[in-house]
């Protein structure tokens, strides 16, 4: 069976429209031109390739704290999409059983975008995520990881990892931040998206170097608890990256089983699609 015939669930994409929602005049970068995506013609670019659900993820870039465009579209989507909000540190227990309430299942924290010190006072909003058992999404690059396990490992907030963690492939699979993350899948707190090749890969198009990589986080998490994602509309890509060949590439590294779990079992049962 063709890949494009499997049942698939994206677990991170965007949805921009700047025309509807227009962007905060106080977030540096305002995507443009084939970086905006509409939930209207994203669900044209699903139903080309038999995707059935998708987990949206709040931009930094354009919106900021501004979840309007991420909330309108779950609303539209009558249960196609499920969505990962941008939020205060402050953000109250009752604002995130309203938000929950409108299909969000977690936060953004964006490490490598803004720092660790732009996260240092996040820990309460961890511990009021934990209780009502929200995600915290993290996408950290290189060593980053390493300070902000403590705080994850004292909350027990549920975890998922982006961009299979965003490694530094130059310095090995021994790399404190490298370790971190597989200690963490280890540990049974977190799932990892397997997605972002682009970002990390010192190659381009297969990007073969994240091989060795992505199969250290399949043992350490477990193919039960990794899940694929495409990163549409490429916001920010280095060069022109297409929806087909990114499933055609995750076609050739794992076997149909394998796909059956990280594109569609894992995320249904994870996200409650």
């Amino acid at each position: 069976m063709s890949i494009f015939d499997l049942p698939k669930i994206d677990s991170h994409c965007h949805v921009l429209d700047p025309q509807r929602f227009a962007y905060a005049s106080d977030v540096a970068y305002h995507p443009q031109g084939q970086e905006i995506g509409t939930a209207d013609y994203f669900a044209h670019v699903m139903d080309a390739y038999g995707v059935q659900h998708a987990l949206l993820v709040g931009p930094n870039s354009g919106y900021g704290f501004d979840n309007r465009c991420l909330l309108d579209a779950i609303a539209q989507g009558a249960g196609r999409f499920k969505g990962i909000a941008v939020l205060a540190d402050d953000t109250s227990s009752e604002r995130l059983q309203e938000l929950q309430a409108q299909g969000i299942v977690g936060v953004a924290f964006n490490v490598s975008l803004h720092g660790l010190a732009y996260y240092q006072a996040i820990e309460p909003l961890l511990q009021r995520m934990a209780s009502l058992g929200l995600w915290a999404q993290f996408q950290v690059e290189a060593d980053q990881l390493v300070e902000l396990m403590p705080m994850i490992e004292r909350t027990q907030v549920p975890v998922l990892m982006d961009h299979c963690g965003r490694p530094r492939l130059g310095d090995g699979l021994q790399a404190p931040g490298v370790q971190a993350l597989l200690a963490l899948g280890r540990s049974g707190q977190a799932v990892v998206k397997i997605s972002g090749y682009a970002k990390f890969s010192q190659q381009l198009f297969p990007f073969d170097d994240v091989d060795a990589h992505v199969a250290q986080l399949v043992q350490a998490f477990g193919m039960s608890r990794c899940i694929w994602a495409s990163d549409w509309p490429y916001l920010k890509a280095p060069y022109r990256l297409d929806y087909g060949t990114l499933l055609k590439l995750v076609a050739r590294k794992f076997s149909p089983e394998d796909l059956q779990q990280v594109m569609w079992d894992n995320p249904k049962r994870l996200f409650g699609f």
